[in-house]
């Protein structure tokens, strides 16, 4: 068989694995905690000792992997690096081919809800004529695509090497969909590979949709109300302590990976604060998204030893020096979710936007807290370029 050929893959994860886990948690080592902390210190204390309860004794990781396994799932090596995808085929002939791109601190779990409806509308109450062919690839150095084993995977060299997938797969013309991280990768493969790509759907966008330091009074009257907010909530988050994160992963995740590797609690922690930051709504994340979801992605990065190989991308990024801006002539939608910050002036700078569309729920993780909207927005915009 050519050795660029797609492999058959399931997750089997070793029991000694999951005992090795549960007796971890069992042991963990918590730290102290103020009288009256809330979480503007962190993940509080007695949360974090409860959802990890549950992850340690209620939790069934065989159920959901299991529930992984009933979708087509591949692996390919790619430019030397193990590339796992999730390889939805749709039952109606005359599909789409789509990319749907996670970020951080996601994985192909973020798609779980959204990938019946996309690929089979008629079976969701839907119009068969939107359906979709779906490629899920886990990031090179995320879940069953890492750990990475050399440097330079930046966002520009998945972007190469997601168009050699959907090279190898037959796919001759296909869309894109990412947010976060995703959002990076699907302009650089409208960039590399334009023949091909007949449309990009962004959520959770931000360069090339953002101002990047403080506006002039001038620019500043310019926005509407709705821009306006999204520009203090940006402000807010990159420059207070909700960026903390990203000055770490992006300057030294060699020493945030010791901890992470180490203590489930830690991994836990460090995930579910940017669940609770970034998602929308005043409960807490697993209210949100729910529990057994969140858990099932962090699973992914605790099972696969890759939260130094995910972080790397931020320095990989960070140190390339080659932030692409060269414009986007691939026709762009954009959805712009309650907690996101893209606005649509600074994106028209760069790409060919043709679709916009704002809503007043759903955050970070669109598809897994607004699985409706999603659906019918990538749809949608989809829909006249088919």
């Amino acid at each position: 068989m050519a050795s660029d050929t797609p492999q058959p893959f399931r997750i089997e994860i070793p029991q000694a694995q999951l005992d090795d886990l549960a007796e971890r948690l069992s042991r963990a080592r918590w730290p102290d905690e103020l009288p009256g902390a809330g979480w503007e210190r962190g993940v509080p204390l007695g949360y974090l000792k409860e959802l990890a309860g549950y992850w340690r004794s209620s939790y069934d990781w065989r159920e959901h992997e299991a529930g992984l396994n009933d979708l087509s799932q591949f692996t390919t090596t790619i430019d030397g690096q193990r590339i796992h995808f999730l390889h939805v085929r749709s039952p109606e002939p005359a599909a789409m081919p789509l990319l749907l791109i996670h970020g951080w601190p996601g994985s192909v779990v973020e798609f779980l809800d959204v990938t019946g409806p996309l690929s089979d509308p008629r079976a969701h109450g839907g119009d068969p004529s939107d359906a979709f062919h779906l490629v899920v690839p886990s990031l090179p150095g995320f879940g069953f695509s890492g750990p990475t084993r050399e440097a330079g995977w930046t966002t520009q060299r998945i972007a190469r090497a997601f168009a050699e997938l959907m090279r190898r797969l037959g796919y001759e013309r296909y869309g894109a969909q990412g947010g976060d991280w995703g959002a990076f990768v699907a302009p650089e493969l409208a960039r590399i590979d334009p023949d091909h790509v007949i449309g990009m759907h962004l959520n959770a966008a931000t360069m090339g949709f953002i101002p990047f330091g403080p506006l002039s009074d001038e620019e500043l009257a310019q926005l509407t109300d709705a821009e306006k907010a999204r520009f203090e909530r940006l402000q807010a988050s990159t420059a207070g302590p909700g960026n903390g994160y990203f000055e770490i992963q992006a300057h030294r995740p060699q020493t945030l990976a010791y901890a992470l590797t180490d203590s489930p609690a830690g991994q836990l922690a460090w995930i579910v604060e940017k669940f609770k930051e970034w998602s929308h709504g005043p409960g807490l994340p697993d209210e949100v998204i729910g529990r057994d979801r969140i858990l099932t992605n962090v699973m992914l990065y605790w099972l696969t030893g890759t939260a130094n190989s995910s972080a790397r991308l931020y320095y990989e990024n960070t140190h390339s020096g080659s932030w692409s801006m060269t414009p986007v002539t691939t026709p762009t939608g954009v959805a712009v979710f309650a907690e996101d910050y893209a606005i649509r002036r600074y994106g028209e700078r760069g790409h060919n936007i043709v679709h916009w569309s704002e809503f007043d729920s759903g955050g970070h993780f669109a598809a897994m807290e607004a699985p409706g909207l999603f659906t019918g927005d990538v749809r949608d915009f989809f829909r006249n370029l088919r």
